[in-house]
């Protein structure tokens, strides 16, 4: 007699119990997605003790009779599939048959259900796999599927549990994905009586994402969509202030079910090269449509993963779509989500208060009745006052480079000055106006910018001082600059950040700036690290790289392994503009290299160059343009400037604008921000001066 036989039904259902039940998790998913597949709208998640104690699933979909209850419980028993041609066309969820039995094997389980609310509904009871009672029940349309004491019959699964944190986390995690990926059905998540997650079922993904990680994260979210011939895809991406510790926050799912791709989350991570910081990524929710024949789901146990078709145009499509959202979305980084309140006008009548000198009621100062020169004097210097009060300020006009401002009002205030002072006083004020003026005269033959506009005085403390070229000969025999003015309003439509005026520095590492929109923080070093970044990738990109020659070439030697493999190698560091060659053994030398190697810092590049080269695979010369990216983010590092050194008010000028001319000006070659931005509500907030 032969030593194989057949397992019996039971011990088969224990077994596949094992591979499609792993967790409390794996229950709820089995019986949530079969919800789905009925059409529901409304699905409740009820959950004790981590799930071990109770589960109960609760949906209002097309519900059993009496005959499918039944028969729901056998193995590979499926309302999904009919023949082998449906497996390459799968729109459900579930089509195995395999879950419910399974579930049944190794648990206490109880199933009502019933497909009109006008109707008599069915209840089963299920004890380890056992069928039991089956009777009439009152219920309304809809299935709800108890399980209790999970794994009560298998012991040593049971042992292996994890903490109910741990198992509620799981459970947790996939009911997310799970509304992420159905955002018309309405989801409602509880542990021990507590909500977990509730969802609207409204059809908006945003408000899922809203729900699950909080409103702040939604509005930092980015809309992504596009399509190819075969592909079309939708959904919702952070901007790179929101990250995460590991890349469980990356949510792909395809044709309404959630799948782990390795290639597709690999191809999201492209898309935020150098935007974000190493070890921290990014928080998406992508839907991707496809026609069911494009991909199979049918090579997992638990149908967590999928193989495509033209995985490779999809992967490129989607790297592209996200590097264009976040080029369109990004901005500069700001602190605090905080919007500004609407303001309440309110009129607030201000009390006049009378000010002059003297008084009808005041008695008059023995000092003025003794002297009647003085109070001829304060007499006049009153009329005068009033006459200064009447002045229309003229703002002031550019023409030709230089400031020019009306006369008008000046002849009145300096008649009106030589009227009421005495001599004395009238020549001391033109003596101190006249130092003034020959102190402005470096200035006057060029125009001003927009911060030092802003920061002069009013119009009508220009008054006292007229600057044009008619009256002041150094002024008109100087030539004008050029007109910033109108340049740099040119280049604000141009780049995505806003002109900034450096005001000072911080700790000689940190830039502090202004503008109309309020203050910024910059990080000088990430400033011209981006800087020199996208220099470096231009020059390395070049077909002809010129190179210079070395006074005194510099000469490396390696192990016999690196030197064989360095060797088969050598066209690559040429195609940097090395000028290297073997020089006898395991010896190399360099004898010219590019003219722009960050200087100083030449033969610490060529080493880190040729490292580059050693650590390739054998293909190499596919790697080309990822180790032109690492050569350009470690030159970009150690060419620019570092912290604690202190600028000049041109240099820090000179980095920002050329800050504005980048492509990407807001993060680093590493992808740490440059620029922070604190709006004018901001400082107000912190300050307390808005509530």
């Amino acid at each position: 007699m032969g030593s194989i036989q057949l397992l019996d039904e039971h011990l088969a259902n224990m077994i596949a119990a094992g591979e499609v039940v792993e967790r409390p998790a794996s229950v709820v998913k089995e019986l949530v997605e079969n919800a789905i597949d009925a059409s529901a709208t409304t699905i409740e998640i009820h959950v004790e003790e981590g799930g071990l104690e109770m589960i109960r699933i609760v949906d209002n979909g097309k519900g059993m009779d009496r005959e499918d209850c039944q028969l729901a419980f056998e193995r590979h028993a499926t309302s999904k599939i009919s023949n082998a041609r449906d497996l390459f066309r799968i729109r459900t969820l579930g089509f195995r048959g395999e879950a419910l039995p399974s579930i049944a094997a190794v648990s206490r389980m109880e199933l009502t259900s019933s497909t009109s609310s006008s109707e008599v509904g069915t209840h089963l009871l299920i004890e380890g796999g056992q069928l039991g009672t089956i009777s009439d029940k009152a219920a309304v349309k809809g299935t709800e599927v108890c399980v209790r004491s999970l794994f009560f019959n298998t012991p040593a699964r049971l042992k292996y549990m994890k903490s109910i944190a741990t198992e509620v986390g799981h459970i947790s995690d996939y009911v997310n994905r799970l509304a992420l990926t159905h955002p018309s059905i309405s989801f409602l998540l509880t542990h021990n009586g507590k909500t977990l997650l509730q969802t609207s079922g409204d059809g908006k993904l945003l408000h899922v994402m809203a729900a699950i990680y909080g409103v702040q994260v939604a509005k930092l979210l980015l809309p992504i969509a596009g399509e190819t011939l075969d592909y079309k895809w939708s959904g919702f991406l952070s901007k790179t202030e929101v990250t995460r510790a590991n890349r469980s926050y990356l949510s792909t799912l395809v044709n309404g079910r959630y799948v782990r791709s390795y290639s597709i989350n690999n191809a999201i991570m492209r898309g935020y090269h150098t935007l974000l910081p190493i070890g921290r990524y990014p928080i998406v929710a992508l839907q991707i449509e496809m026609d069911p024949s494009l991909v199979d789901v049918n090579v997992h146990p638990a149908k967590l993963e999928a193989r495509f078709s033209k995985e490779d145009e999809l992967c490129s499509a989607i790297e592209q779509s996200v590097k264009e959202t976040l080029r369109q979305g990004l901005g500069i980084v700001r602190p605090m989500a905080t919007q500004p309140k609407a303001k309440v006008v309110t009129q607030v009548v201000q009390p006049q208060f009378d000010l002059q000198i003297t008084k009808p009621d005041t008695p008059q100062s023995p000092l003025l009745a003794a002297s009647p020169r003085l109070q001829e004097w304060m007499a006049k210097q009153e009329t005068t006052n009033k006459q200064v009060d009447t002045v229309t300020p003229i703002a002031p006009s550019i023409e030709n480079g230089t400031v020019r401002e009306s006369s008008a009002n000046y002849e009145k205030l300096e008649s009106a000055k030589v009227e009421v002072f005495p001599n004395e006083m009238v020549q001391a004020t033109l003596l101190d106006q006249k130092d003034t003026r020959e102190s402005l005269q470096p200035y006057e033959t060029k125009l001003p910018s927009q911060l030092d506009i802003a920061l002069a005085p009013s119009p009508a403390q220009h008054s006292i001082i007229e600057i044009s070229s008619e009256d002041n000969p150094v002024a008109a025999s100087t030539d004008p600059s050029p007109p910033l003015l109108e340049a740099t309003t040119e280049n604000e439509t141009d780049s995505p950040v806003p002109v900034m005026y450096p005001v000072g520095q911080v700790h000689g590492t940190y830039i502090v700036a202004q503008n109309d929109e309020g203050m910024y923080l910059i990080d000088q070093h990430a400033a011209q690290e981006r800087i020199f970044y996208e220099y470096f990738m231009d020059k390395l990109a070049e077909e002809v790289i010129s190179s210079q020659i070395m006074l005194f070439p510099h000469t490396v030697e390696y192990t016999a392994a690196e030197a064989s493999k360095l060797e088969k190698r050598l066209s690559l560091l040429q195609s940097f503009g090395l000028e290297i060659e073997a020089f006898g053994g395991r010896t190399f030398i360099v004898r010219a290299h590019p003219h722009w190697f960050p200087e100083g810092a030449e033969l610490e590049v060529i080493e880190e160059l040729i490292q580059f080269v050693l650590e390739t695979g054998e293909n190499a010369q596919a790697n080309v343009v990822l180790m032109r990216e690492k050569a350009a983010i470690m030159m970009s590092c150690k060419a620019s400037i570092k912290a604690n050194r202190f600028l000049t008010h041109a240099e820090m000028e000179s980095l920002l604008n050329q800050l504005r001319n980048t492509s990407s000006p807001y993060t680093c070659p590493h992808g740490r921000p440059i620029v922070i931005h604190f709006s004018g509500y901001d400082l107000e907030k912190m300050f307390k001066r808005v509530m």
